[in-house]
């Protein structure tokens, strides 16, 4: 039992650190006051307004905006629309919710013309996707340019598609300067959200070409899903137990072998990555201020310099020189 308290206090300080660190970042809260002082109320009515309808969009936008800040940084280069662009990249072809950060730019752009980027957009529409399914609320840093380069090469590279090991992962992670901990808080999004059938069969009929289920699955829920996902096309939530629900239960399936992805049950495997799972799974109000500071980090990666990049008038594709 000690040793857990320790483990505990120790994951609250590296991330009260490391917190610290990013409190100094150029980005600033109040970058939209005067500017664009109904910025988050414009967004958080619209995304309502989406989510009513459509309660999946909410983890479909946490997704867009964590494909978007692991290549080229948080710059919107996933909005990008054309031939060759990320959006268009094998790992972006079960993202969604573009139409809904295309409705929100159409609206700032009427209030405040020319002065919100589509970076910041998405950040903030993430932020209260979040929100919106239960989750923390935290303040979001602006300033954000938008890219003026997408590539399909980089994301299918860079992304990651759910059967990596955990050395890969915390190598991805601490190239974008995120550590251990932000890996298994930030991982802990699966408690929403849904996948195809076709990024898991390989565990249910032919894990490692051996023609058999991967051993680490719960036999019941393997049971479970050799009857959901006789097709690839198929869906199947995240988090099989409370799938609309933001909780630490993603975190206790993982203990209980029903992990969906590969990349999500070898967490509990590895002794990098278990001790932070056994913490998070009986603490929801320290999961909700930690995911709520990973996020902030996520959301300040930029791999640009603050020179570049652009306030696009549409999301979908870069400014035509006539614009400035």
């Amino acid at each position: 039992m000690k040793s857990f308290v320790f483990l505990t206090a120790a994951l609250f300080l590296v991330a009260a650190v490391s917190a610290s660190a990013y409190d100094e970042d150029d980005l600033p809260y109040d970058y939209y006051s005067k500017s664009c002082p109904k910025l988050e109320f414009i967004v958080h009515k619209k995304m309502e307004e989406w989510i009513k309808k459509d309660y999946s969009l909410a983890p479909a936008l946490m997704r867009l905006h964590f494909h978007d800040c692991f290549v080229r940084g948080c710059d919107a280069s996933i909005l990008l629309d054309y031939e060759g662009s990320e959006k268009n990249a094998n790992a972006s072809k079960t993202l969604r919710g573009f139409e809904v950060i295309d409705d929100i730019k159409r609206e700032l752009e009427k209030e405040c013309p020319k002065t919100v980027s589509c970076s910041d957009i998405l950040t903030v529409a993430a932020r209260d996707a979040t929100l919106a399914v239960g989750g923390p609320y935290w303040m979001v840093p602006y300033g954000r340019k938008d890219g003026t380069v997408s590539n399909a090469k980089e994301a299918d590279q860079l992304v990651p598609m759910g059967h990596e090991v955990v050395t890969d992962l915390l190598e991805l992670f601490q190239s974008k300067g995120l550590n251990v901990l932000d890996l298994v808080v930030l991982s802990g999004a699966h408690t929403i959200g849904r996948t195809t059938c076709e990024s898991l069969q390989y565990r249910l009929y032919n894990y490692n070409g051996t023609k058999k289920s991967d051993t680490r699955l719960d036999h019941l829920y393997l049971n479970y899903l050799e009857r959901k996902c006789r097709w690839a096309s198929e869906y199947v939530d995240l988090d099989a137990v409370t799938p609309k629900k933001f909780d630490v239960q993603y975190y206790k399936n993982l203990q209980k072998g029903m992990g969906l992805l590969l990349t999500d049950q070898l967490l509990y495997k590895d002794s990098r990555t278990a001790p932070i799972v056994t913490a998070l799974a009986t603490q929801p109000d320290e999961f909700g201020s930690l995911f709520s500071a990973s996020m902030v980090k996520m959301g300040n990666i930029q791999d640009y310099l603050s020179t570049d990049g652009e306030v696009r008038l549409n999301c979908a594709r870069v400014n035509a020189p006539t614009n400035y």
